[in-house]
């Protein structure tokens, strides 16, 4: 595995052809390897980070949210046109997807998929040097105007970084 890279991400579900349809489809991965309830879909080319794996589990329990679980799948796209394009065809594909919404340093959309996964689709730029010199990148605690009213709580809640 690349130094700073995910290997890959495995996802649970009850609809395997449903969410594979939404990943080929929608968001370009193909089917790259099977084995038994396993199949492994890639995104521009199959290397750690490009892939993901499928665990077809028709009888599995539905996942939870709470402490220890993954909240959502989140995927860059490099541009606001791009992302606003994804957008347009999963609407005219009936997925329901949210309106662009703006993180200060990022766009994003969210969506979920047939069987419950919520998947964010977020724009590379402008990026976190946006409200600060990158040469002090992460030298302050810098929040979104959003945020900032939560500023002592979010504060309070950090773990100090040796």
């Amino acid at each position: 595995m690349a130094e700073g890279s995910l290997g890959g991400l495995a996802i649970e579900t009850r609809q395997l052809a449903e969410l594979a349809l939404v990943l080929e489809q929608q968001l370009g991965f193909s089917v790259v390897g099977q084995e038994g309830a396993r199949t492994r879909l890639a995104v521009n080319g199959d290397a750690p980070g490009h892939r993901l794996e499928i665990h077809h589990q028709p009888d599995g329990p539905r996942g939870r949210n709470g402490l220890g679980t993954v909240h959502h799948v989140a995927m860059a796209i490099a541009t606001a046109e791009g992302q606003l394009a994804l957008r347009e065809s999963l609407l005219a594909a009936g997925v329901g997807v949210t309106e662009v919404r703006d993180r200060q340093y990022f766009l994003s959309i969210y969506f979920r998929e047939p069987s419950g996964v919520l998947f964010e689709i977020a724009t590379e730029g402008p990026g976190f040097a946006v409200d600060e010199d990158a040469a002090t990148l992460g030298e302050k605690i810098v929040l979104p105007p959003f945020l900032e009213a939560q500023r002592d709580d979010i504060v309070a809640n950090l773990l100090p970084i040796d």
